[in-house]
């Protein structure tokens, strides 16, 4: 009973089900810079470059025979996938530097309203301690009282 306590804990914890989220929205952006790649940046890329599409770009290493396909090496996907990588890794850091930011500005917000908050108690504390009237101490009273028997 206690290892499915414990796993009931760990699988429905916070970080995991955030973590289930991430990599469900991660594979559809990865989708959808594949196709902004593919189908937006590649073909004018292609055609600055003499029409050259990229997932054509490949070496032969042997040609084909009959059914048997011909081996090769399809280093234009690879240039594809680079691109792909490098366009996500942009993205990525772009929502993650406009989220640090964000952050930053409510943390600052936060404190400088926790200081204008304590600034504005210390002056109220201050203001009502100079209206209050002056209670005299003990060593006050008994001063007086010693000064007043002395007079008699």
């Amino acid at each position: 009973m206690k290892f499915f306590d414990e796993f009931k804990k760990f699988a429905f914890k916070g970080n995991v089900v955030d973590m289930a989220v991430g990599v469900v929205i991660g594979n559809v952006f990865g989708k959808i810079v594949s196709s902004l790649v593919n189908d937006i940046i590649m073909p004018p890329v292609g055609l600055l470059i003499g029409g050259v599409n990229f997932s054509e770009l490949k070496i032969v290493l042997k040609e084909a025979v009959g059914e048997t396909p011909a081996v090769t090496i399809n280093y234009g996907n690879f240039i594809q996938t680079i691109l792909d990588f490098l366009i996500v890794a942009l993205s990525i850091f772009i929502c993650v530097s406009l989220i640090n930011k964000g952050r930053e500005l409510a943390t600052k917000k936060e404190r400088e309203e926790a200081e204008a908050k304590a600034k504005a108690e210390a002056e109220a504390k201050a203001k009502a301690e100079a209206e209050a009237p002056k209670v005299p101490t003990t060593e006050e009273l008994l001063t007086e009282i010693r000064d007043l028997l002395a007079k008699k």
